[in-house]
């Protein structure tokens, strides 16, 4: 009788990949990761239990076949894991680096739940796509029959780019018009490396042109380009613009040099990184090195910050959040890792002005303590009178998250129509807007989000484009 190769959960330990030395990570930009090695992946994948209704497939937006591929893996059918991993996800190995596996697919994995220990379904999931590209498994889209529709995308991100190369694979044209020098969008130049590493980002690029896919970079709409002139030249239209416009702060001294927007510091830094001539990195107008550094904010954006910061060679770093840990929006592996490497958290505490002549020399924060829930059930942060000091600050950055730019009025297309917090409305199934062969998806509909649901709806729209240009029901 055969060995039964699966449900391995008792007898073997979750483990996850080597983690190399905060003392080793704080001085590069490179994974802090190591790979798993081949039976490492398979021992890992066995422990999965194989249930019959998989929550960690149901918690996945793009409903992944994880179990499935969990099998694969686990006796030694990686090729074929890779195949039905590429089924439903277009970016695999960058979602295996960065979605948070501890609030979708392991946080709801069966086995986490009776105490043994999640399933490492993100390592695996990274791992069978390096494999695959290794050994040649991935291929550029490469269409058996060609039509003659095209269709227009804005904005290269992880959305634009999956609705890409979705569209290809089925025969249309594809032109994708983005507004940065490299393709990617935040997963090019608001990820840091040590998360991402660039080059995996620049070979899906890479495959999508090999594969036809037509790029248009430094292409700025309302600029470079109309919005008009982009309709009028495809029979559908794709707005995947993300949101990039940060939320700001007020109060005394909001406008001194030295008080940074988050996006601002992680793309001067990821420029540099690719080799890029950096004149605010230069200047330090945007580098950490020898400074002590505020960031204001508890998500993801703030845990980059900060810990580009010590890789910056930063004095000190803090992290600023008006609510305690159980609270943090952010990846709380992130901010371990973030701990790990030297970032001092200061919980309940929130900016209410900075101090400085023409540059920052403090922040002016304001204790907190958590009071009644509000209308979403988080309890709602109060002042505690008295309780407020300074914390030294030589550069403050702001990761407070980002806002729809206005379209409408930026593209001079009054007609799109915008909800009320001015992210453009669309139908939740097909991701038609306002406009006639118009579609928008990603953060520019959902507001700021991850990057797997940007995924999801480049691929949704997609097959919605393709049923209305082909006249399929």
């Amino acid at each position: 009788m055969a060995k039964q190769p699966m449900l391995k959960f008792v007898d073997v330990e979750r483990e996850m990949p080597i983690k190399r030395t905060a003392d080793d990570r704080r001085d590069d930009f490179q994974e802090i990761y190591h790979e798993f090695v081949n039976k490492k992946a398979a021992e890992q994948a066995s422990r999965c239990s194989q249930c019959g209704v998989p929550y960690c497939q149901a918690h996945c937006p793009l409903h992944n076949n994880i179990p499935d591929w969990l099998n694969m893996t686990a006796t030694g059918r990686l090729e074929e894991a890779y195949q039905i991993s590429q089924a439903t996800n277009t970016f695999p190995e960058i979602c295996g680096r960065i979605c948070p596996q501890d609030r979708l697919c392991e946080g709801n994995c069966v086995i986490e739940q009776s105490g043994h220990g999640t399933v490492t379904i993100g390592a695996i999931e990274k791992y069978i796509t390096d494999t695959a590209w290794d050994n040649g498994w991935v291929k550029p889209p490469s269409p058996a029959i060609e039509r003659t529709e095209s269709v227009g995308i804005i904005g290269g991100g992880p959305g634009g780019l999956a609705a890409a190369d979705r569209l290809r694979r089925l025969g249309f044209k594809v032109t994708v018009y983005d507004r940065n020098d490299r393709s990617g969008g935040l997963l090019t130049y608001g990820i840091p490396g040590f998360k991402l590493e660039k080059d995996i980002v620049m070979r899906r690029v890479q495959q999508l042109v090999d594969g036809g896919v037509e790029i248009v970079n430094n292409c700025a709409v309302g600029e470079s380009i109309s919005f008009a002139d982009i309709r009028a030249k495809h029979g559908a239209t794709i707005i995947a613009t993300g949101v990039y416009k940060s939320r700001d702060l007020s109060g005394p001294g909001a406008g001194l040099g030295g008080i940074v927007k988050a996006l601002d510091y992680l793309t001067a830094s990821n420029h540099l990184n690719f080799g890029d001539t950096v004149p605010e990195i230069d200047s330090g107008e945007l580098n950490a090195k020898g400074k002590n550094v505020v960031v204001i904010g508890g998500g993801d954006t703030a845990m980059d910050c900060v810990r580009t910061a010590i890789r910056q060679g930063a004095k000190s770093v803090k992290c600023l959040y008006r609510r305690d840990r159980a609270n943090m929006p952010g990846s709380v592996r992130e901010t371990q890792n973030a701990e790990e490497e030297g970032v001092e958290f200061v919980w309940l505490a929130a900016p209410k002005g900075f101090t400085g002549g023409d540059t920052v020399t403090g922040v002016m924060v304001q204790k907190m303590r958590l009071g009644l829930p509000d209308a979403s059930g988080r309890q709602t942060p109060e002042e505690i009178p008295g309780a407020d000091y300074v914390e030294n600050a030589d550069l403050v950055i702001k990761a407070l998250g980002f806002e729809p730019e206005e379209l409408p009025v930026l593209w001079n297309t009054p007609e799109l129509e915008v909800t009320r917090w001015g992210t453009i409305s669309a139908d939740f199934t097909t991701h038609e807007t306002s406009l006639k062969g118009v579609y928008a998806i990603g953060d520019i509909v959902r507001g700021a989000s991850l990057v797997v649901w940007a995924i999801k709806d480049g691929r949704d729209a997609a097959d919605s484009i393709a049923k209305q240009l082909t006249g399929a029901a």
